[in-house]
Formats: C-alpha cells, sequence, structure tokens
C-alpha cells in the first residue's frame, strides 16, 4: 500500500462576494473567487496525504499535460482514497456523504467501447465533515467487470457492447440466454439511491444490475436480490425513493405495458400498484425515469420504443435497442397510488426524454386536483441524442456545434377526461444555452409544487451540456456556471439542515477539465457562486447520478 505526502497549504481566507462578469450570452463568467486570486499556484494544486490503493503509486505529477479531457478516459485506478485541500471554505452544517456513481471505465486492454452508456460502473465518494473532505473512488464489483478482468474480454451484454461470438453455435447459445436474461449485464453503472432503511443501491436499466454497496468503504456488498415472483428483464433506471417507500417502472415487452411497482423499506419484494398497458406503437416506450405527485404516478409513453430486434443485433444501430414509432403518438398515463386505478390516460406531442425533473398536481380554487403538471429534460423529439454520445464523437470536438436542442418541457395532463395533454416549454429554452439534461431538486419538494431546478445546461458552440444552470420556474430565469474547456457532471442539490428557502443549500458537482485535471466544485444553491472547490489528484471520466447519504 503506497501513500503520498505533499506540502502543506495555509487556511483559505474567508470568502467575499464577488462581482460576477456576464457574457453576450448571458452566461455568468467563472471568474476567479477573490480568495483563490490571492491564494499562490502551489498552494492551489497540492492534494492532501489519506491512502492510494492501487496497482501503482499515484503522485500529482501523473496528471495528463496533453489537453485530453479527463470526462471521457477511462478511470486511472481502480481504488483511491484521500482527503483532498479545500480551496474556500465548506459549510459546517455540510455533514454527510456524496455518492456520485458512471461509467469509468471503457476499455478492456486494447479493446475500447463505443457509447458512453457502456463503461464499467465507478463510484465516486466525497465525504464532507467539519470544513473537510475526503474523496475516493472504487469500482463496483459486478459480475460483467469481473468477468472482463479475469478473461480480458467482453462477457455480457452492455448498452452498444455484444460479446464476439466463438462460433455459430456459442451466437446461437447467446442469443438463447439473452431471452434468458442471463447474458445481459448487471452493470450498475447509472444511478445510486440510498433507501429508507438505509441501504444503498446501485442501479442501471436491468433489474439483475442492482447491487449494493457500503457507502463508506465503497465495498461492493452483492447483488440487491427482488424476494417476489415479478420477473421481467428491465425497469426505470431511476425508481422513485424517499423514507417511506420506493417507487418503479417494470416494462412489459411480451403484453405491452408497464407495471407500477411500490417496495417498503427493509424489504425486498416488489408489489404492484397497477398497470398500464400501451396505446400506441409495438412495444413499451423507454422509461429511464418518470415522475410522482403526493398522489399520483405518471408514467411516460414516448414513440422511442424498445425494439428487440435491435437488441438482437451484434451490431448498434442509430438508436441502439430503441425504435422511433411517431405514427403511434406519445401518452402520459396516471395512476393513483392508493388505488392503482388508471385515472387519465393522455395524447401529448412527440417528446424524447431521459430524464424527468419533478411534477405536481394543479388545484382549483375549491382545493379538487384539476390536472398535473409534469417537468422533463426534453430534447425536441430529437432521437439523434443518443447517437450523439458516442465516445467518439465526445473526443472530438472541433468546435462545431453539434448538441441538440433541448429545454424544460413541461406536461399538463388534465384530469376532467380529456384525452389530449399539453406540452410546452417552461422557460426560454436561451435562458439555458438550449442545452438541458442531468437535473435535481431540494428532495423536499418532491411531488409538490416547487421553483428552482438544478441541471447542465450548454454554452455554444459544444458537443455536450458544459455548464450548470439554476432554473427559476416562477421568474422563468437561469443563473449559469460555466468554465471554459470543463465538463461538469450532475449538479447535486444539499439542503441545509433546518432551511426554510426552498433553494438555501448548496449544489454539488464533479468537474472535469480540459488538462485531463479535476476537481470537486460547491456552489451556494442561492447566489449560485462558487464557495469552494477540491482539486483531485487526477481527473476522472463523465458521472451519471449521484446521492446523499447524511452523516448520523
Amino acid at each position: 500500500m503506497a501513500s503520498l505526502a505533499f506540502s502543506p497549504v495555509n487556511k483559505a481566507p474567508s470568502i467575499k462576494p464577488e462581482t460576477t462578469r456576464t457574457n453576450r450570452s448571458g452566461f455568468v463568467k467563472a471568474s476567479l473567487p477573490s480568495w483563490r486570486k490571492r491564494l499562490p499556484e502551489s498552494h492551489r494544486v497540492n492534494v492532501a496525504t489519506e491512502t492510494l490503493v492501487s496497482s501503482q503509486p499515484t503522485t500529482i505529477e501523473e496528471v495528463d499535460r496533453t489537453g485530453k479531457l479527463a470526462a471521457w478516459t477511462s478511470v486511472r485506478h481502480e481504488r483511491w482514497e484521500g482527503e483532498l485541500v479545500v480551496e474556500g471554505q465548506l459549510p459546517l452544517w455540510l455533514k454527510g456523504t456524496y455518492l456520485r456513481n458512471g461509467p469509468g471505465l471503457w476499455n478492456i486492454d486494447e479493446y475500447n467501447f463505443r457509447h458512453l452508456f457502456d463503461g464499467y460502473a465507478t463510484i465516486v465518494r466525497l465525504f464532507f465533515e467539519n470544513g473537510r473532505l475526503i474523496f475516493g473512488h472504487r469500482q463496483i464489483e459486478s459480475e460483467a467487470y469481473k468477468a472482463a478482468m479475469k478473461n480480458r474480454r467482453l462477457c455480457y451484454r452492455e448498452f452498444s457492447e455484444v460479446p464476439k461470438p466463438v462460433n455459430f453455435l456459442s451466437y446461437v447459445g447467446e442469443l438463447a440466454s439473452l431471452f434468458s436474461g442471463s447474458s445481459l449485464t448487471d452493470n450498475a453503472n447509472t444511478g445510486v439511491v440510498k433507501l429508507g432503511d438505509g441501504r444503498v443501491v446501485c442501479l442501471t436499466e436491468t433489474i439483475k444490475g442492482s447491487i449494493q454497496i457500503d457507502p463508506e468503504t465503497l465495498d461492493t456488498k452483492g447483488k440487491f436480490e427482488y424476494t417476489d415472483n415479478l420477473g421481467g428483464l428491465i425497469h426505470s433506471a431511476h425508481p422513485i425513493v424517499t423514507e417511506t417507500e420506493f417507487i418503479t417502472l417494470l416494462p412489459d415487452l411480451v403484453q405491452p405495458g408497464y407495471s407500477v411497482v411500490r417496495m417498503e423499506p427493509g424489504s425486498n419484494e416488489r408489489k404492484v400498484i397497477g398497470r398500464v398497458n400501451c396505446r400506441g406503437g409495438p412495444a413499451p416506450g423507454w422509461v429511464h425515469s418518470f415522475p410522482v405527485t403526493e398522489h399520483y404516478v405518471i408514467v411516460p409513453e414516448m414513440p422511442l420504443r424498445y425494439c428487440a430486434q435491435n437488441l438482437l443485433k451484434a451490431e448498434p444501430t442509430p438508436l441502439y435497442k430503441f425504435e422511433w414509432h411517431p405514427e403511434g403518438g406519445s401518452y402520459v398515463h396516471v395512476v393513483c397510488k392508493a388505488s392503482g386505478q388508471l385515472v387519465a390516460s393522455v395524447e401529448v406531442p412527440l417528446y424524447v426524454t431521459f430524464h424527468f425533473i419533478n411534477a405536481y398536481e394543479e388545484v382549483d380554487e375549491e382545493g379538487r386536483v384539476i390536472a398535473l403538471i409534469a417537468d422533463c429534460c426534453e430534447h425536441n423529439a430529437d432521437t439523434t441524442i443518443l447517437d450523439k454520445l458516442r465516445l467518439q464523437t465526445l473526443r472530438s470536438f472541433t468546435g462545431v456545434d453539434i448538441l441538440p436542442d433541448a429545454r424544460v418541457g413541461r406536461f399538463r395532463i388534465p384530469l376532467d377526461g380529456s384525452p389530449v395533454g399539453e406540452l410546452k416549454a417552461a422557460v426560454d429554452p436561451d435562458e439555458h444555452g438550449r442545452g438541458l439534461d442531468m437535473c435535481s431538486i431540494n428532495p423536499a419538494y418532491l411531488g409538490k409544487k416547487y421553483r428552482y431546478a438544478y441541471a447542465c445546461g450548454a454554452q455554444r458552440p459544444c458537443n455536450f451540456p458544459n455548464t450548470l444552470t439554476k432554473i427559476d420556474l416562477v421568474e422563468k430565469k437561469a443563473k449559469n456556471w460555466h468554465e471554459e474547456g470543463a465538463v461538469p457532471s450532475e449538479p447535486f442539490f444539499v439542503a441545509r439542515p433546518g432551511a426554510t428557502e426552498e433553494d438555501d443549500g448548496v449544489v454539488i458537482s464533479v468537474i472535469s477539465c480540459k488538462n485531463g485535471e479535476g476537481y470537486a466544485l460547491i456552489l451556494d444553491a442561492s447566489s449560485f457562486e462558487e464557495i469552494a472547490r477540491a482539486k483531485f489528484p487526477y481527473g476522472l471520466p463523465y458521472g451519471l447520478h449521484g446521492c446523499w447519504v447524511p452523516k448520523e
């Protein structure tokens, strides 16, 4: 076990408000806060010692100086842990662990994966306490990952990758194992959630890809086994998780539709709340995420639908395991949580979304629920966003703007029996650069009327979201953070204990820089200005979604 020693740094002076500068596009430039301007350069780059666990020593000189963006390169080591030097001041109330999951290893020796979603999962840990920050990361030890490391080849089907058959018989056997689900990956590289009973589970869209981890050591504890008999191969990668329940959707590929299921804290048994049958197309629409209100579950049925034929192919199509069926229409369904009954099913304009932001109930003057409002990161019904996430495309940005437009898509779903719903932009997309994805809110407002959303936006030209944006859905304005050449991951909101204002807290993001470096960024959620950052020993791959585990 190796350890590193770096020169100590002085305590950063207290932060003073900084005057922000805005460029012609309305974006706030990431000018250095005054406390960073005063620090000598040597005090900005050092990383304090804790423990390195790796096959070879890691030093600060190991940072790639060739100009590569760390976001699209494989993680340098299987695991690392150490205390970081904090530039600025972390709030003393910030006590707990931010976990971030995502694909972090995109190659097996000389074999390179093709798509962002293919990589083996890397879990990142940022532990905050008393103004200090401990950082660590580790590979999630799924069966897919362990088999790849042992055999030095792909052994399970990933998002766009298929194991190469040795001969025709092995190909036939692989197809048979696909139908049984045994060849599907358990690479839990998408999200991470803290269940109401305290267990922490990493997830992806395959049901078998539910893996429990230790939030302190990042050890893989084993597969999260569901004890029911609901069967199926896939589920929503983003369940709704609160202290009292776990709700998710199970797409049915045989009898096209969706089962809405609930799981109680402390249980591994999912129970069916209700079912929705598809209204259009030959298969269910992709349900990467979905929203809920206080009393209802909203089931999206978009025309980007699962396709068994594409799933069988050894080479990816432009839409991978999906097909676009606009002729079948787009729908949104509403299921009552209490009764499981379908209370509304409306047709809406065509849409494509990975991530819903939030939903709430619209009431009349007498307090009766008359409609549901559901917001999402909507890509203007443009399916090309999937193929724009090829690693080759992400790694070869030439300055040409190729990121498809996106907006805060707001659905209004009437509950008066009307067959048609609405879909419009909730704010002017130019407020956030016509790019939008990877969102979070104050969790106290889940399913309730809310004002603020935090997401990744765009400063163009770009080939991927490259800003952090705070969207005010009342004033219909956005505040944006941008640093030239950097790629930020999902901005994650953590509320201050005892807060009464919706945006009283901090926003945490992991930043990848163009010079191969990276750092943790902490913004004041109200002003959306930087209050602290902490440099990593090396840049990290781009990650997807996170969760907060408060310190007891």
